[in-house]
This record gives C-alpha cells, structure tokens and sequence, in this order.
C-alpha cells in the first residue's frame, strides 16, 4: 500500500506539474495519472487501497467542503437564496429530461432504462467544481454578486438529489416499482443535514472559545483534527440513520464549517482555512488520481459516437436548465455563461455508481457505465479547462 501511496502521490504530482506547464488544468494529469495506474492499464496500484479507495475519496472530498464552509459569508449567500435552491436540482432535472427524450433512439434503451442511465449522469461534480469556487472567492472574482457562493452551494446539494432520483429509477428498472415517499427524502436530506451540521458547528465555535479552551490552549492544527472528526462522525450518522430518516452527511459538513467560520474569532477562521488550503494539496491528489484508476477505458470504445452526441445533448439541455434558475437575477449574460461551464464537469458520482447498474444485472448495465466513464473523460477537463480560462474574462474581481 505503501507503493501504491507513493505512485499516486508522485505520478499525480508530476503528470499535474506538467499539465499546469502547458497551461492545462492539474486535474487533468491527476486524472490520466490514475487511469494509467490503475488495474485497467499498468496495474501499479495495490488491491489493498483500491478497495478502500471509495473512502479515500470521500476524505479527501471532506477536506474541501470544510474549507469551503469556512470560506462562505451565510449574509452572502441568503442573497442568491432562490437561484441557489434552483440550482440544487433544476439543472439536473432539463439533463435527466434529455437523457429520457434522446437516449431510447440514439442508444436504443427504453425509457426506464434512459432515466437510469440520466440518474447517473445528471450530477455534477462538487470535487470538480468546489476547490475552483473557493478559489474565486479567495481572489474575489464574481463575489460582488456571490456567484462562487451561489454554485458551491447548488452543486453541493445536486448531488442529494441526483443520488435519490437515482435510487428511485433504479429500483423501477428492476420490477420493484416507484415509491413515492422517497422523493420525500431529498427535501428532508438537506434541510436535516443543514440543521444537524448547524447545531455540530454552533457546538464547536462554542467549545473552541470557552475558558476551557483557552486555559489548556487549543491549537489551531488540533482544531482542524476536531473538525476532521466530527466530519467523519457526520457522515456516519448519515449512514447510521439510512433506514429511518434521509440526512446528507456532505451538507451537514458545509453548514457545520460555516457556521464555525461565522461564529470564531475572524483570525482564527482565517488560520483554519488555511491550513485546510495546505491539506488539500495532498487531498486533491488522491482524490482525482483514484477516480481516475476507477475509470476503465475498456468501456469508452464500446459506447460508440452515438454516446458521444447523447453527452453533448444532455449538457446541451443542462445549460437550458442553467440559464432557467437564473431568470430574473441581475447577473449578466457574461456571468451566467460561466455559471453553465461550471456546472458541465462530472467524475465523482459517475465514478462512484457508474457501474451499479451493470452490477445490479441491468441489460442496460455495460452500456451505462460506458457513456458514465466517456463522460468523465470527456467533460471533467472540458469543465475545468474553461472554469480556469474564463473566469477573468467572464466575472468582475471585487474591489478591497
């Protein structure tokens, strides 16, 4: 395991090194980088961390919704409350739409089939797209109307919602029926993930600056292991309560970040957000590397370039959904198309349930997961390249 660590880390580091000479996106060499360590090409990676690779994943991505949480203004983002909420699952809905239209012609799949296989590639990617609104908001690009606000925040709960439809679609493909109830869960995901992550961060912003506290002297580095902790605690209670209530683990660690940046010392957020910056430079590395081992080539040749033109139509419909949550907003024509390139990128949940289908014994399985892996190869550098190239074209740097 401990060679595997080193390849990731090097390889990743070298191939992203590279891709940032030639004025690509790091992402982009991570990404090759496992698909050419991973057990589809070289073979270089251990078995031992490709069976714990979902959870590194996970990690890894925990560590960048910390920092984002830290670096949200909650002032700022009630003001783009509607286009925020809209674009939770509005954008989703226009792609799944596409797929459910278009895919029983062009890939010859019924139409319960195309509304699984939409499920799958309606998400975007928040290990995509999260580090770059930080990153604006660190610059100050767009903050002026709270656009990286407004798209970490939509992308962070996209996610909750895809995952449900998902599930739902699924279980319809294979005989069990529709029910109702769990469309019930999506709304009852994030609002209870919102209020268990509030009530963990009003917690901690507390204990952090209690006399105790400040008697034994807590480190800030002792502070980002806490909030570490807890993290990981939220996203078993996520698990733990499954099967009686739906929580989202991922935006209860937002909101539990936000509201320990908003509630400590100013210097204190700032010291944290940083040292989550330092941690994320290990983070990002194998968070894209192992999504990328997890992709098999093998699948892109068989998807065809009718796949292809199905990929471009969905995304096609994602921008029509876009452009829709963010009527009557004062944003721009400028802005809003960097809204639509943000919101392209998908690789994390492709990834993670592009292969579902086919495991559950769907005849419509391999062909899924083919335009899953085609997506990612195909739209993740395609997002980040023009989240990176246009954004000081396309958004106003706030003065101060």
């Amino acid at each position: 395991m401990l060679t595997s660590l080193a390849y990731i880390f090097l390889v990743g580091l070298s191939m992203a090194a590279i891709c940032q000479k030639i004025k690509l996106p790091r992402i982009i060499g991570m990404l090759f980088s496992g698909i050419l360590l991973g057990p589809f090409v070289l073979e270089l990676l251990d078995p031992s961390i490709l069976n714990i690779s979902a959870e590194l994943r996970k990690m890894a991505l925990v560590i960048i919704l910390i920092k984002a949480g830290l670096s949200l203004d909650l002032g700022e983002l009630k003001k783009v409350g509607r286009p925020a909420f809209l674009l939770a699952f509005v954008p989703a809905c226009f792609e799944l739409g596409g797929y459910v239209l278009l895919a029983p012609s062009l890939l010859g799949l019924s139409r319960t089939e195309a509304a699984v296989m939409g499920a799958v590639l309606a998400a975007v990617s928040p290990a995509v797209v999260v580090p770059r609104m930080v990153q604006l908001m660190e610059e100050r690009y767009g903050t002026d109307k709270s656009i990286p606000q407004m798209i970490l925040a939509g992308a962070s709960m996209d996610d909750v919602f895809v995952i449900v439809l998902f599930a739902t679609f699924l279980s319809m493909a294979q005989g069990s029926g529709a029910n109702m109830l769990d469309f019930l869960n999506i709304p009852t995901s994030i609002l209870l993930g919102i209020a268990l992550g509030g009530a963990s961060g009003w917690f901690l912003a507390w204990f952090f600056e209690t006399s105790y506290a400040r008697q034994h002297r807590i480190r800030n580095s002792t502070k980002v292991i806490i909030l570490l902790g807890v993290s990981f605690v939220l996203l078993a209670v996520e698990q733990w309560t499954e099967k009686i209530v739906a929580i989202s683990g991922l935006i209860a660690i937002v909101s539990m970040a936000m509201v320990v940046g908003a509630k400590s010392v100013p210097q204190v957020a700032e010291r944290l957000r940083e040292k989550y910056g330092k941690l994320w430079i290990a983070a990002e590395v194998i968070l894209f590397v192992l999504v990328g081992a997890a992709v098999d080539i093998r699948y892109t040749m068989a998807a065809g370039p009718a796949a292809v033109v199905m990929i471009a139509a969905g995304l096609a419909f994602r921008a029509i959904g876009v452009s829709v949550c963010l009527l009557g907003t004062q944003l721009s024509l400028k802005e809003r198309l960097y809204c639509i390139i943000a919101y392209l990128p998908k690789a994390t949940v492709q990834a993670a349930i592009g292969s579902v289908p086919l495991s559950a014994g769907l005849p419509c399985g391999r062909m899924i997961l083919s335009v899953a892996v085609l997506s990612i190869l195909i739209t993740a550098p395609l997002g980040a390249i023009g989240m990176d190239q246009s954004y000081r074209n396309l958004l106003t740097k706030q003065d101060g």
